[in-house]
């Protein structure tokens, strides 16, 4: 019989390149493959669950089924892809514009196995314009979307719902989820890199939803800069399935992800000078043109400030890419030396950093894990900075 564990997910990874070398993702580096991107989630990352979404795509799906004919990976009972330490979620990103919303809004799609997405993606393909590619328009009401999705026995995720750009609600495209879903028929919620657990829950329609951090990686070295620990029994997709929707014991039990202060889009931005502002009009140059921040919607659209459900701790993290002075000759000493990033951001003793790392940035890295870092808010599309050690 088994028994229950926790596995480090992270459900939003984008591949850039097909092992052929075409074009999935655009804005992704070309060093994200599907390959790469199981390598780097077992050996540098520590993570078990990478959900893979874009695997809408035919010679995606195509390469996933070579590598289980040539015995490189298995699928497993219960839907998922089992690679050697790491487990594969097939999901895609689509980008959804209807009638009942100001502009588009991108959502997450998981299918248990290969069968049921190539289905899928044939479904989407009568629906967009580019199938090879990802996070592409789809032409169709997002109630049907969402009932297709069930008809295959997937879940359905509106993706970083917050953010200013191509969210539910980012830049006031609606002010309820109830505008252009069936709440009946939502799985989760993701975040997003500019808001956490605390800040989401201000909106009571998102009190029934499981939430996820997950790192929307455009490269290696972004995955798992935000995850959650998810206690089940296997990796698989039905074990996930009882666990987003908190049945047989299945749940979340953590969520990691950065300070928000670190997000791209935490602060409302003059788009024209650049400048922070907290008003209808930028102060220095008075446009009116503004990037507007997740800290200022969510107050726009806050209905419940004292939200009384229990909640997975949130962990505020920051990654080793984001650590002042750390460069990547000595991250990879760290790896060498440490292994997975899960290991030094969180384990690894001082006296243990410190003999491999000068005694500044393993102090950083310590006060990193302690919260006690000064950041520079980011905003516009610029991520926020770290200064300073606060007690320094």
């Amino acid at each position: 019989m088994n028994t229950f564990q926790s596995y480090v997910a992270d459900l939003h990874i984008h591949i850039g390149r097909t092992r052929l070398g075409a074009a999935v993702k655009i804005t992704a580096a070309p060093s994200l493959t599907l390959q790469s991107i199981i390598q780097y989630a077992a050996d540098i990352k520590g993570i078990d669950i990478v959900g893979v979404i874009d695997c809408h795509v035919i010679e995606v799906l195509k390469e996933i089924e070579d590598d289980i004919n040539m015995k490189k990976a298995v699928p497993l009972l219960g839907g998922g892809i089992q690679y050697p330490g790491v487990t594969l979620q097939l999901g895609t990103e689509i980008e959804l514009y209807d009638e009942n919303c100001k502009g588009p809004i991108h959502v997450l799609c998981y299918m248990p196995t290969i069968e049921k997405m190539r289905a899928f993606s044939r479904w989407l393909a009568a629906r967009m314009k580019n199938p090879t590619l990802s996070s592409q328009r789809i032409y169709e009401n997002a109630k049907n979307v969402q009932i297709k999705v069930k008809d295959l026995e997937g879940l359905f995720i509106p993706a970083h719902v917050f953010t200013p750009f191509k969210s539910l609600y980012g830049k006031g495209v609606t002010n309820s989820l109830t505008e252009v879903f069936d709440p009946t028929l939502i799985d989760a919620i993701e975040l997003g890199l500019s808001s956490d657990t605390g800040m989401a829950d201000q909106l009571e329609e998102l009190h029934n939803y499981s939430f996820l951090t997950n790192s929307d990686a455009h490269s290696l070295e972004k995955m798992a800069r935000e995850y959650q620990i998810v206690r089940m029994k296997t990796p698989s997709f039905e074990e996930l399935k009882l666990a987003l929707a908190q049945l047989e014991e299945r749940k979340i039990v953590g969520n990691y992800g950065l300070n928000p202060l670190l997000g791209k889009y935490y602060r409302t931005i003059c788009a024209k000078c650049s400048i922070p502002t907290e008003e209808n009009r930028c102060n220095h140059c008075r446009s009116s043109k503004l990037i507007k921040g997740v800290f200022e919607r969510l107050r726009e659209l806050a209905s419940n400030k004292t939200a009384k459900i229990e909640r997975p701790p949130y962990v505020h993290q920051i990654p080793l890419e984001f650590i002042p002075k750390l460069g990547k000759k000595t991250i990879e000493k760290l790896r060498d030396y440490f292994g997975t990033d899960m290991s030094i951001i969180h384990h690894v003793p001082e006296e243990e950093l410190r003999k491999v790392v000068q005694p500044s940035i393993a102090t950083a890295i310590l006060a990193a894990r302690k919260g006690t870092l000064s950041i520079k808010a980011g905003g516009g599309g610029v991520y926020g900075k770290i200064e300073r050690n606060k007690n320094s």
